[in-house]
């Protein structure tokens, strides 16, 4: 027993006997290995033992059979002999789930051999590589293995030969197969792969049109839109972190210069909210205008609510947009929607717009816009009654 357990070759020949006896019979297979457990060292050479258990027999690094030209040193009854089916394969899928519930120290041992295995992919051949794909999906899909041995795919050498595209091809139909696409997307986000699906082809392809196409005609569909999706995210991303760079370099600026020229922030506030709204072409359709106004001020509302932060400056600020609306006729509609989302950005306080609405709006469209902000000034009225009256019961 001793020698068992502390001997490779006798450990992988104990395996490859207990295999060969057990023959097709995938339930006598996964008994053998459970009994065998409590005996030899899996934690040892766990490596040993998936090698046989995928690949018929021990790899060399690299992938090439170390026992190829000594049939008792190998077994046909392993993934790599199964029938290319997947309900073949998921069958082996659930021996590999199986030893790893009984023996949970092997869950990062079987992790780091799927790893390895995809490393050496192109030692194998394309029949080896489809079953091995399958096997990956399934038990990606069944929570076996997690989405971070994909990363094994972005190597060199197989991204350049188109073996990791035909791979993730075969590996993501066999999971979305167990489950459905959602389920590969989410895990993709969870390990952070999702924008990493272009490296899977070779650099002169590593564009979303080659990717779509490619994923599309492989009946990847699903996947080839996610990507549009995610790298449209990512471009509008980059943006976003741009444009905040780009307001903190302004409200440095703008501080440094009322400094320098002592201006109060009212006077500044109103040259912001000019500058604010001439950096736009605005649409020349009412009932677009609104919405284009709505996206353009919640990305600039953390500028203005820098420089908001007086009540004589928020006043300011509401005679601004309301001679703006009233001044461009496609925004009359617009200026409720404006305060409302000013209010949300802390930009104007509860206090500015009941003033405003009271006693300090200009003349301009004042009919118009007091009747805008009449259910919005009811609403903060009662919403402030009703915060006065707990107060005083506590």
């Amino acid at each position: 027993d001793e020698k068992e357990k502390f001997e490779p070759t006798v450990f992988r020949d104990t395996i490859v006997q207990g295999l060969n006896e057990a023959g097709s019979d995938l339930e006598a297979i996964a008994k053998f290995l459970d009994a065998t457990g409590s005996r030899l060292d899996y934690r040892r050479y766990a490596d040993t033992l998936f090698d046989i258990l995928v690949a018929g027999s021990m790899l060399a690094p690299g992938g090439t059979r170390i026992d190829d030209n000594d049939k008792t040193k190998m077994t046909n009854h392993c993934v790599f002999f199964a029938d290319e089916d997947h309900d073949a394969i998921r069958n082996y899928a659930q021996v590999f789930n199986k030893l790893i519930r009984r023996y949970k120290y092997l869950e990062k041992a079987f992790e780091d051999e799927i790893k390895k295995l995809l490393l050496f992919l192109k030692a194998f051949t394309e029949t080896e590589q489809t079953k091995l794909a399958m096997l990956s999906g399934i038990l990606l899909a069944n929570g076996t293995l997690p989405a971070t041995i994909l990363t094994s795919l972005f190597t060199d050498n197989i991204v350049k030969e188109g073996i990791a595209a035909s791979f993730a091809v075969k590996l993501f139909k066999a999971w979305m197969a167990e489950k459905d696409a959602n389920s590969v997307t989410s895990a993709l986000r969870k390990a952070n792969l999702d924008k990493r699906l272009l490296e899977l082809f070779p650099a002169n392809r590593q564009n979303v049109d080659h990717f779509a196409k490619y994923f599309t005609e492989a009946g990847l569909k699903e996947l080839s839109d996610f990507l549009r999706v995610q790298q449209s995210l990512g471009t509008r991303k980059e943006l976003q972190k741009e444009l905040l760079y780009f307001l903190l370099q302004v409200v440095l600026y703008v501080k440094e210069e009322m400094k320098r020229n002592e201006l109060p922030e009212p006077a500044v506030i109103g040259l912001l909210w000019t500058c604010v709204m001439n950096a736009v072409e605005w649409n020349k359709k009412e009932e677009l205008v609104a919405e284009q106004a709505l996206k353009h001020l919640k990305q600039y509302a953390p500028l203005l609510a820098v420089f908001s932060t007086q009540g004589q400056s928020e006043l300011i600020l509401l005679q601004k947009v309301q001679e703006y609306c009233y001044d461009n006729i496609h925004f009359m509609k617009a200026f409720q929607k404006i305060v409302v989302l000013f209010y949300k950005a802390d930009v104007l306080s509860e206090e500015a717009i009941l003033k405003w609405y009271k006693e300090a709006h200009v003349a301009k469209g004042k009919s118009v816009f007091l009747d805008q902000m009449k259910k919005f000034v009811e609403w903060l009225q009662n919403a402030e009654e009703e915060s006065e009256s707990e107060g005083e019961e506590n």
